[in-house]
């Protein structure tokens, strides 16, 4: 057991006092993952829950919402997109040296691998169907209705988030990368116009943030919503989509060079095409400029990453690894600019 970044003593009667039922004595295990947000393990007594942090030291600007992260939890708890239980918030950053929730621990399966080496053919396409079915309900979810109708802020989503991750890109940049240079040029510049639809996106949407049930292909938890907001769906979509395009190797794995058909998984055609369906969507225009968004945003991301290893604040050992995927990520980006 490991309680890296994790004060027992000062956290246990904040959660003796917090958390229904709660009985010690407390031990904790961080989590290998949480790459943004440190994640852990807490035991106590029969029952276990995991506590996401803020990293501690300093941070990039509205980046780590924990706080966000906890609202958006409670606010699904009784619809029909699958969460972990929201717990309970401390918004003091003095009681363990950052803000810090506390939620319900799934015990489940999570696929790392987007081939999902571990299943058959047949439940991995009804994995990928799972997938497609649950982001279409998340997509669909009354915001007004569950109280998160402020969630996200006025303005083209688009036009926001290209604004953000520049300037988030800008704050963590270590040196020039000319395919990023070539999108922050290009993609503002060729917003699709047109009245979009606002709903809640996740914003990471992908294989390993969930947890599958333990033995069917059904989601029980989506996780790591620190990213979500209220924007255009597309982006979700195109998200998942550009995840597979990764090579096999490297910080992240993708589907790169394999043949989908013949390990039962879904072209890009048809697992759009089901979206659609499920959304009430004739098609969708533009997608060279969804694909190029995606692929921006998450080298941005992931150059935070690379600078947070640099300075030592970075949670997870494999920051060094995905800090190398920036160049290439970026260049698949702007690959797609017609």
């Amino acid at each position: 057991m490991s309680t890296q970044d994790l004060e027992l003593p000062r956290l246990e009667p904040w959660l003796r006092k917090h958390v229904p039922d709660f009985s010690g004595p407390l031990s904790a295990e961080k989590f290998a993952g949480g790459q943004s947000n440190p994640t852990f393990k807490l035991t106590a007594g029969d029952r276990q829950y995991v506590l996401r942090r803020k990293p501690p030291g300093e941070l990039l600007a509205s980046a780590h919402a924990v706080d966000r992260e906890y609202r958006v939890l409670d606010a699904l708890r009784d619809t029909d997109v699958p969460v972990p239980e929201a717990v309970a918030l401390c918004e003091d950053d003095g009681l363990i040296g950052s803000m810090f929730y506390v939620m319900e621990h799934l015990e489940g399966r999570i696929f790392w691998d987007p081939a999902v080496p571990e299943v058959n053919n047949a439940e991995r396409g009804a994995i990928y169907d799972e997938m497609n079915r649950v982001m279409a309900a998340l997509h669909s979810v009354d915001v007004e209705a569950v109280g998160l109708g402020d969630y996200g802020k006025p303005g083209n989503y688009y036009t926001r988030q290209i604004g953000r991750w520049t300037k988030q890109y800008r704050a963590s940049e270590t040196e020039p990368v000319a395919d990023m240079e070539a999108l922050i040029e290009w993609l503002p510049e060729h917003v699709p116009e047109g009245e979009e639809k606002v709903a809640l996106v996740h914003g990471d949407y992908r294989l390993d943030n969930m947890i599958f049930h333990p033995t069917e292909p059904r989601i029980i938890g989506i996780l790591d919503w620190e990213l979500s907001t209220l924007g255009d769906p597309l982006a979700d979509l195109a998200y998942q989509l550009m995840a597979w395009q990764f090579p096999r190797e490297g910080g992240i794995a993708g589907l790169e060079g394999l043949d989908r058909t013949q390990l039962g998984l879904p072209s890009d055609e048809d697992y759009i095409a089901a979206y659609c369906q499920r959304t009430g969507r004739s098609g969708i225009d533009n997608w060279p400029f969804y694909m190029a968004f995606c692929f921006f945003r998450i080298a941005a991301i992931l150059q935070g990453i690379k600078k947070r290893a640099q300075i030592g604040t970075a949670s997870s050992a494999e920051a060094d690894s995905r800090a190398i995927m920036v160049g290439p990520l970026a260049a698949l980006g702007a690959a797609c600019i017609p």
